[in-house]
């Protein structure tokens, strides 16, 4: 279906412009719990078409989800139309030639067609799992199959699948959260994940309140997914970088040698598709290899503009924001195994709190915002459970913190101590993309406020 809207709107465009078109079909089927019951099942599918056209040295794009072929038509008259009136575009970098593709993405038809008894059997799990504390979440199936093609000949098709659960088991006064993503359904444990988050819910009761003040941490894959995303978008943004947004400075020795952190679309464990919004097949790229920073991600734009080849980064709203690395994959350490007692989410996490003499076991960050992005100093709280380390034991929880923390700083040589032996992949959660990533130790991050001020 997808193949023939892209042949149908090229047929309408025919020789009067340059243009391509990106036509996703896809499928999010969800599964709501809250208090322990089911109370939503939805599924939703949605064929979503964009057009750009460049003609007379103007550019003009347009989206819709309507795809009747008067539709259609319509559609492409109105965006012609706009581009008439849009101002001139003396760097537009013209349309993908025909490439070969490097894959066709991964998908798991089973989960694809996953029915809502599916999904309700692992909330099921989650929920008994919790031994009785009231727990709320959701587990979600997707399915899409895209096509891009322009007027030069360029055609390109994949498809996808994920599985993703995310829940809390709630005690008195302190929450517990399980996260889980993947490909195929037949990874998701809803019991495990509800073990876990009982086990965080009811470690994190009667909490402490400790001053605010620099602390070593170890980071759980939540508040790792955090760090990441934010590099990613801000540090690695070919847009951001030429601007003089950015803090990357390739070729340095940036961050710490322990840390290698790919872009990896196409990977056995990746939900993404093998090419971008403009149609360029999508490869494995090091952002930063054992702590030297590699160079921007681009699209067409930003890639001609800085005189380089696009990396295949094109993404929706990219004109605005610029293209950003995406279904990101930190390389794991060599953490030992863990002997520790407490709400530790996998051996990993484990091995990395008996280092610490004294510092705090991080859950998430959340509500972070950006004071400065060349520093890229950010601002946000702790959440889901803070816990005390002293001595590589876990011996209290603590109450949630406000940090202020430059993201580069604290991944700088030297400042990772530890870097977990296990990572698992965790849904993020604005969108249908995944981050793989284990545990880190980091010497200091710097809490700036405590529950009384």
């Amino acid at each position: 279906m997808t193949n023939l809207i892209v042949e149908q709107v090229l047929d309408l465009v025919g020789g009067r412009a340059e243009a391509d078109v990106h036509v996703d079909d896809s499928v999010l089927s969800l599964t709501r719990f809250a208090n322990s019951f089911i109370h939503q099942n939805v599924s939703d599918q949605a064929v979503t078409v964009r057009l750009r056209l460049h003609l007379d040295g103007r550019t003009a794009g347009g989206t819709t989800t309507v795809t009747d072929r008067d539709s259609l038509a319509e559609f492409v008259e109105r965006t012609i139309a706009a581009a008439k009136l849009c101002p001139p575009d003396p760097t537009w970098p013209g349309l993908t030639a025909p490439t070969a593709a490097t894959g066709t993405g991964n998908v798991d038809r089973a989960t694809a067609e996953a029915d809502p008894a599916v999904r309700a059997a692992a909330v099921r799990a989650f929920v008994d799992a919790a031994g009785g504390l009231s727990t709320a979440g959701y587990c979600r199936t997707t399915a899409s199959t895209a096509t891009y093609g322009n007027t030069l000949g360029h055609l390109v098709s994949g498809v996808t699948s994920s599985a993703a659960m995310d829940g809390i088991a709630r005690a008195p006064g302190a929450d517990g959260v399980a996260r889980w993503s993947g490909v195929s359904l037949d990874g998701l444990d809803g019991g495990r994940l509800g073990r876990v988050a009982a086990a965080k819910a009811l470690a994190g009761v009667d909490a402490v309140e400790l001053p605010p003040g620099r602390y070593e941490v170890v980071l759980e894959r939540g508040a790792v997914q955090d760090l990441l995303l934010f590099l990613a978008s801000y540090a690695f943004n070919g847009k951001a970088v030429a601007e003089g947004r950015s803090c990357l400075r390739p070729g340095e020795a940036q961050f710490d040698p322990a840390l290698t952190l790919l872009q990896d679309p196409i990977g056995p464990r990746s939900l993404g598709m093998p090419f971008d919004l403009e149609g360029t097949p999508r490869d494995t790229r090091w952002l930063i290899r054992e702590g030297v920073s590699e160079s921007p991600l681009h699209d067409r734009r930003t890639a001609a503009a800085a005189g380089t080849a696009t990396s295949g980064s094109a993404v929706v709203e990219g004109e605005r924001w610029g293209p950003r690395p995406t279904h990101l994959s930190l390389a794991t350490g060599t953490a030992p195994e863990a002997h520790t007692d407490g709400p530790v989410s996998d051996d990993s996490v484990g091995g990395l709190v008996a280092g610490v003499r004294r510092g705090l076991l991080v859950t998430d960050f959340w509500y972070t915002r950006v004071l400065d992005p060349r520093s890229l100093v950010v601002t946000g709280l702790t959440r889901n459970g803070v816990w005390l380390i002293e001595d590589g034991v876990i011996t209290r929880p603590v109450q949630n913190l406000r940090f202020t923390q430059s993201y580069p700083e604290a991944l700088a040589p030297g400042s990772v101590l530890g870097v977990g032996a296990v990572a698992e992949s965790t849904p993020v959660s604005w969108s249908l993309e995944t981050v793989t990533a284990p545990g880190l130790r980091l010497g200091s991050w710097n809490f700036t406020g405590g529950a009384s001020g």
